[in-house]
């Protein structure tokens, strides 16, 4: 795209773009925003609206149109301003993790009110750390808890670290390498609250996916085998020997597998199970307890 920023304010930059990105986002004018935010040294969206007359320079205005490029080409918003905000906190995020989103938030803020009234301190285990968003949430907002973080992937432990000490809960959480539960296979580890937000997406699925993410977030953080339910039926079938009597298991869901990852959790053994909607209505958590 040729420079054409010079002359250009702020505002003109928001209308112009904004109707550009129209095509492919549903938040043109945030993204527009953001991409400003970042292109002007990290200000915040208060200083953009203050100073709608500013020209960027020209320096500024080329960096922009990298963002603008990149978004238009179906890169995620994330990964370009490279953070997500999520339970009200900053995430750092880069591609190999899978970006926070607010649906994730229903499972925190369920999981939190669980725990609100013990005293004792909570040991939870966090299957799939992704950018540490369940992970750091948890430790922030259950004061009395200690957290292990569990992936397979070392960008994923990387980030979680980063965010960790970002949100200064990294004295809280330990981070390891494994595959479900093999970092403490034939140990006698046992928790409180273990939670995962798996990759559940059928296979079949996964090319119907939207741009920005099949061909950017990374794949095992997202398919889930041929029914999507793979790792629902190891993480539970696995579980019960890491839980503690009247231990919690905790899942986000895909928006149809609430039922299905129900009966797989009745059927080794968990008890009052139910289920919590998101903010759109959709079954997105179901919880079980090991009694």
């Amino acid at each position: 795209m040729k420079n054409k920023g010079d002359n250009m304010t702020i505002r003109d930059i928001i209308i112009k773009y904004s109707q550009e990105l129209e095509k492919i986002s549903d938040t043109p004018r945030l993204d527009v925003e953001l991409f400003l935010q970042k292109a002007l040294g990290g200000v915040d969206r208060i200083y953009i609206h203050l100073n709608l007359n500013k020209e960027l320079t020209t320096e500024q205005y080329d960096e922009f149109i990298e963002y603008i490029n990149d978004r238009i080409n179906g890169r995620p918003v994330a990964y370009i301003v490279g953070n997500r905000e999520f339970m009200g906190l900053d995430f750092f995020v880069k591609e190999g993790v899978l970006i926070p989103r607010p649906d994730t938030e229903t499972l925190v803020e369920e999981i939190i009110e669980l725990c609100k009234n013990k005293s004792e301190e909570i040991n939870i285990l966090d299957i799939g750390t992704g950018s540490g968003a369940i992970t750091v949430s948890l430790a922030k907002y259950i004061e009395n808890s200690k957290v292990m973080s569990f992936d397979i992937s070392d960008i994923p432990l990387e980030v979680g670290k980063v965010n960790a000490i970002n949100n200064e809960v990294d004295n809280k959480i330990e981070f390891v390498k494994s595959d479900v539960f093999s970092a403490i296979k034939d140990t006698e580890k046992q928790f409180d609250v273990i939670v995962s937000n798996p990759p559940y997406i059928p296979k079949k699925d996964i090319e119907t996916l939207h741009t920005q993410v099949k061909d950017y977030e990374p794949y095992n953080a997202l398919e889930g085998g041929e029914d999507g339910l793979d790792f629902y039926r190891q993480i539970t079938k696995e579980s019960i020997d890491y839980l503690k009597q009247g231990g919690i298991l905790a899942y986000e869901v895909g928006h149809d597998q609430a039922e299905d990852v129900s009966e797989i959790m009745k059927s080794y053994g968990y008890t009052k199970i139910y289920k919590k909607k998101d903010i759109q209505g959709i079954d997105r958590v179901v919880i079980g307890f090991k009694l």
